[in-house]
């Protein structure tokens, strides 16, 4: 059985996904980032870097396997499954390159962007510019392998499109990105979030989730008077 250590961000929600998508057994252990229970020993037992999510595999390699890293979890699913990462070398390497990409671009820049254009009090133009632009520019690098495939890691569906999915969503639904100027980003989000079990995913710990209300001040900040979307 699988323990899910997780909350309902972007992060949490590509394992929420991965797991049904897999038909895993799982159990959710919810840890509240908005009271710091990411900071209680029991969690620091399993991830030291007290971030969500974290799985344990009471059936894992050896036994009882522990491990953090949202990118980490998704191929050791994938692997124990054996599904949604292809079989052969080319395309296995293609998926992985794509979920780095996600890891270490698409995630900490929609992030920042995220941080400093919503949350942080004070609302700074050049970080705002700074991070909206490569949030757009990584878009636009999504849309051009998007126009050449139907999935990130080829014609497949792979965990590369589950670890993509909740941040264009997170930010699509709260209109800070715009998908006008990106139809195959745009197609390919239509097409992923059809699937049943993105949608049983996308729905765990739904009542955990905090409306987010942006001001008319930040939404000026972010892109200009007039405007809803950047574009």
């Amino acid at each position: 059985m699988l323990e899910i250590w997780t909350w309902p961000t972007p992060n949490g929600q590509k394992v929420h996904i991965a797991v049904e998508e897999l038909g895993l057994p799982y159990t959710i252990v919810p840890v509240d980032i908005g009271k710091g229970e990411q900071f209680k020993p029991a969690f620091l037992e399993i991830t030291p870097n007290h971030r969500i999510p974290a799985i344990v595999d009471t059936e894992g390699p050896g036994g009882r396997l522990t491990l953090f890293e949202s990118g980490a979890i998704l191929i050791y699913l994938a692997e124990k499954a054996g599904k949604l990462i292809p079989a052969d070398a080319a395309g296995r390497y293609s998926c992985l390159q794509w979920l780095m990409f996600q890891m270490g671009g698409v995630g900490p820049m929609f992030g920042q962007y995220n941080h400093f254009g919503v949350y942080a009090p004070e609302k700074i133009p050049y970080a705002i510019e700074r991070y909206l632009n490569e949030s757009n520019r990584l878009l636009r690098v999504l849309d051009k392998r998007l126009t050449q495939a139907a999935y990130l890691a080829g014609e497949e569906y792979s965990i590369a499109d589950i670890a993509t999915f909740p941040w264009i969503g997170s930010m699509v639904r709260r209109e800070i990105l715009s998908l006008e100027a990106t139809p195959g980003v745009a197609r390919w989000y239509a097409a992923v979030s059809a699937r049943p079990g993105v949608q049983r995913g996308m729905a765990l710990m739904q009542e955990d989730q905090k409306p987010l209300t942006m001001s008319d001040e930040t939404r000026s900040l972010l892109f200009g008077k007039g405007q809803h979307q950047p574009r």
